[in-house]
């Protein structure tokens, strides 16, 4: 039997039961070495695809905190955004573009720092902090000090 794409029906035979297969696989016989092959690749598509949701919901930027005036939140926010986007695998190019931006734009001294899991304690400029989340648990936090 070759089981393709997905399968949605649960599938019912005295001793074997298998829901919800996503993928490519062969089952030539329903032993329970196989059904326990099926139930362990559907396990690890469902973690798989619980991730990717997780993360689609969280793709939109969330201020934790900010002090800076309208105009600026969004244009920081716009290229946080773009940087973290365009860098998603490279934090450090991320934090380098926001950085580099940011003194062009709002004059030198911004700091920027990005990852997941860290805390932080700076003293900034007042009107000159964005802490922000975006694609979930990464955190973006740009500021200004002189």
């Amino acid at each position: 039997m070759f089981l393709d794409e997905r399968m949605n029906d649960t599938l019912t035979d005295q001793s074997r039961q298998a829901t919800r297969y996503e993928g490519r696989g062969y089952a030539h016989s329903c032993r329970s070495g196989v059904v326990a092959m099926l139930i362990i690749m559907a396990e690890t598509v469902d973690g798989k695809k619980d991730e990717a949701d997780y993360k689609r919901l969280h793709s939109f930027p969330l201020i934790r905190h900010t002090d800076m005036s309208e105009e600026m939140r969004v244009e920081t926010m716009e290229l946080c955004v773009t940087a973290c986007e365009k860098f998603a695998t490279n934090n450090e190019s991320a934090a380098k573009m926001i950085k580099e931006s940011m003194d062009k734009k709002f004059g030198s001294s911004w700091h920027v720092v990005i990852g997941e899991g860290f805390g932080f304690e700076i003293t900034h400029e007042v009107k000159n902090l964005l802490y922000m989340f975006f694609g979930g648990g990464l955190a973006v936090c740009v500021w200004k000090c002189s």
